[in-house]
């Protein structure tokens, strides 16, 4: 924002810091600062379905390569520490999902929006040609 106040409080700003790791604690102010600029890019982009759902796509890419790549390979291969793993990202909070809104969700809103325009075509009693009304 160029008012220099803060953005607006959304699931993005709201991480908080893990302490579970090596240098997690370390990296935390790190990744709260690169989530505020998200949450500082969604607010001026609010207005702008499409650009924003570029951000949506391009935030879903990011946990797509993330989780297959570096999350993936950083697995651990012994059972009892995978366990372990586990166990933690239950208390944690579980998996992180990213949701998309469904078709079927998205065509429901727009059918209980009220029609802003009512368009009229009127024909020709002549030769049934539409007129513009």
């Amino acid at each position: 924002m160029t008012d220099g106040s803060s953005p607006p409080a959304t699931p993005l700003a709201a991480a908080q810091p893990n302490t579970g790791g090596d240098g997690e604690v370390s990296r935390a102010p790190r990744l709260e600062a690169l989530l505020a600029g998200f949450s500082a890019l969604a607010a001026e982009l609010d207005g702008q379905p499409e650009a924003l759902l570029t951000l949506l796509r391009r935030l879903e890419e990011l946990h797509r390569t993330i989780q297959d790549g570096p999350f993936r390979a950083s697995l651990p291969a012994d059972r009892n520490q995978l366990f372990d793993l586990l166990q933690n990202l239950e208390r944690s909070g579980g998996w992180p999902y990213i949701p998309r809104l469904q078709l079927r969700t998205f065509m429901d809103l727009l059918q209980r929006e009220e029609p802003t325009a009512t368009v009229v075509v009127a024909t020709s009693p002549s030769d049934d040609t539409p007129l513009a009304a």
